[in-house]
């Protein structure tokens, strides 16, 4: 199993970057996905998550700036990020809860992508 996040990079602030994150292999089912990032010097934290049903949950700091989203036939989460902050600066990781069979349930990670806010 793997999970490809994309869509990273420089952008002003005020401006708005859009991240994917594709999982691949032999999936049997995905409950939650997840966005979190990671800025220097300090910990990971979450941004938002999404579960299959499409309930979705945001921190604080990105709501109503923010949008997670879903394509469950394309094992693909989304965020759409707009009013971008210089704060927003952070390596973002997706993560997915599946299932590799009806009996086994992990955790998986994808790979950072960066994004940068500054003029």
């Amino acid at each position: 199993v793997q999970l490809q996040a994309s869509g990273g990079g420089l952008v002003q602030p005020g401006g708005s970057l859009r991240l994917s994150c594709a999982a691949s292999g032999s999936i049997f089912s995905i409950n939650v996905m997840g966005w979190y990032r990671q800025a220097p010097g300090k910990q990971r934290e979450l941004v938002a998550s999404i579960t299959s049903g499409g309930q979705t949950n945001y921190a604080d700091s990105v709501k109503g700036r923010f949008t997670i989203s879903r394509d469950n036939g394309k094992k693909t989460a989304y965020l759409q990020m707009n009013s971008l902050r210089p704060e927003d600066t952070a390596v973002y990781y997706c993560n997915a809860d599946l299932r590799t069979s009806s009996l086994n349930k992990r955790l998986y990670w994808g790979q950072g992508t960066l994004v940068t806010v500054s003029s």
